[in-house]
């Protein structure tokens, strides 16, 4: 990992794109064996729900073990993030569709939305790596609109299925540890779509 990236405070909020949860918390696991202070954050499907992916309080746990924090998973605990200036970055990672929507309308009804908000008006910078079947299609508009706002930066990703889901999206999530060097700079890193 480039060394602009070391010793950083980082929160790390994961969506309910469950397919993308393996590759969320070897990232994460990446990032704080860097030597990063990594702070998990579930959004409430995430904390919630258990799929064929895998059991929620079997990824909140080892979420934990691998940061050493507790995992924010409620609105309140989420709020005081920009208060406190707690992290130098915050990254999405997956970020999903409606994730991105609730983001670019500024809706803030969840825990992850909550610490975005919070962690925005300090003017820091923001990492979304999206994953969503609706990338190309419905939620392109909200990519838009949020590639072009202050402090947001996109991880590269690519057609996970073109042939079969066309309009599916899903970052690649081992360039994360290069966007967060980018975005610390304040540099979108290109091309956004591979």
């Amino acid at each position: 990992m480039p060394e602009e990236t070391l010793s950083k405070r980082i929160g790390f909020a994961l969506t309910g794109s469950f397919c993308t949860f393996e590759r969320a918390l070897k990232t994460m696991e990446e990032l704080v064996k860097s030597g990063n202070q990594v702070t998990p954050i579930f959004s409430f499907h995430a904390a919630g729900l258990d799929t064929r992916f895998g059991r929620a309080d079997d990824f909140i746990r080892r979420a934990e073990d691998i940061c050493g924090h507790r995992v924010i998973r409620t609105i309140q605990d989420a709020e005081p993030i920009g208060p406190k200036s707690m992290f130098d970055i915050l990254v999405v990672a997956p970020c999903t569709g409606n994730t991105l929507a609730k983001l670019a309308a500024s809706i803030i009804d969840t825990p992850v939305t909550m610490a975005v908000k919070s962690h925005l008006r300090n003017s820091r910078p923001v990492v979304l790596a999206v994953s969503t079947n609706d990338a190309l299609g419905g939620a392109a508009q909200n990519i838009g609109a949020l590639l072009h706002r202050r402090n947001y930066y996109f991880v590269p990703a690519r057609q996970d299925n073109p042939e079969k889901k066309p309009t599916s999206v899903v970052a690649c999530f081992e360039k994360i540890p290069e966007t967060i060097s980018a975005a610390l700079e304040g540099r979108q890193i290109q091309p956004v779509l591979l």
